[in-house]
């Protein structure tokens, strides 16, 4: 009983140290997304009075083939950046714990980079290197191959613009790996390699189990960033050739800039829907990997 003031205090205590987190989460989390959906049930017109159409725009977005693929746009997209960056991150932060001090901090620094330049300004870069004249075609004409024209043939397009969203994503994921294989003992190796097991199966047996935790993290910001990418397609290619490049939020973005009456909460439910989408794929990855023993280690 003489202990309940103090309980009550330390959960007061407790509170307060979480109160601004948990305000700042309504003003910009929880409140937009309900005002969002308020308004995705609201027909919007620039001369008259907002009419109320509940769901309807929900049906529109769902029923509307452009928006599915988008959708699957944005999911091949993520397939194809997400698992390489991963791959590479792996390979890249294995090699630069084998370095010494000087130069391991050299090639840290250097594969930061990508995480500090511009969107735009990749984009706008790759486009060059992707011309005929570029430093694309002029490798592959070192092959006998004739020049590809990455950014207008709808089979090669997606592939193209995903190598900047490879290279953006790279860097940091590298350093989130190196740090967390630096956190792994050294003493597990040593027994594996007295065990005769080389360096594929340390790799297998050690390396990826103690990295699940970090694996997972990056799969899901990973994917719910790529997903969410609209300015490497526009600025690359405009969504092009016909929407082979249009992502989800790259279309959302053109029913905003769209001038009818309906686009805006036409663009509202679409990210509505994405969000939910999201959330969703999230789930899967975690349940796909087990995260429960994931966190658990």
């Amino acid at each position: 009983m003489h202990s309940t003031p103090k309980h009550l205090r330390s959960n007061l205590t407790a509170f307060l140290m979480i109160a601004p987190l948990l305000i700042l989460l309504a003003i910009f989390v929880i409140w937009p997304l309900v005002y969002a959906f308020y308004l995705s049930g609201y027909e919007t017109y620039y001369n008259r009075p907002a009419e109320f159409v509940g769901l309807d725009f929900y049906k529109f977005v769902l029923t509307d083939p452009l928006f599915w693929s988008a959708l699957w746009v944005g999911l091949k997209y993520s397939l194809l950046v997400v698992p390489t960056i991963l791959v590479l991150s792996l390979l890249l932060a294995s090699f630069i714990k084998t370095l010494s001090g000087k130069m391991a901090a050299i090639l840290k620094t250097t594969v930061y980079v990508p995480a500090v330049v511009s969107v735009v300004l990749t984009g706008l870069v790759f486009v060059f290197m992707y011309q005929d004249s570029g430093v694309v075609n002029a490798f592959v004409g070192m092959f006998g191959i004739e020049p590809v024209a990455w950014l207008n043939n709808d089979s090669t397009v997606l592939a193209a613009i995903s190598v900047p969203g490879i290279w953006l994503g790279f860097g940091i994921s590298t350093l989130i790996m190196l740090a967390a294989l630096l956190d792994i003992p050294e003493s597990y190796y040593e027994a594996a390699s007295l065990e005769g097991a080389n360096w594929f199966q340390r790799t297998w047996y050690i390396t990826i189990p103690m990295l699940k935790n970090v694996f997972l993290y990056l799969l899901v910001t990973g994917f719910t960033l790529a997903m969410q990418e609209y300015l490497i397609p526009l600025i690359m290619t405009n969504g092009g050739p016909v929407n082979a490049t249009t992502t989800t939020n790259l279309f959302i973005f053109n029913q905003f800039r769209d001038t009818s009456a309906f686009a805006f909460t036409y663009s509202i439910t679409a990210a509505l829907i994405l969000f939910v989408v999201l959330g969703l794929l999230s789930l899967l990855i975690f349940k796909a990997i087990k995260s429960d023993k994931a966190v658990d280690g």
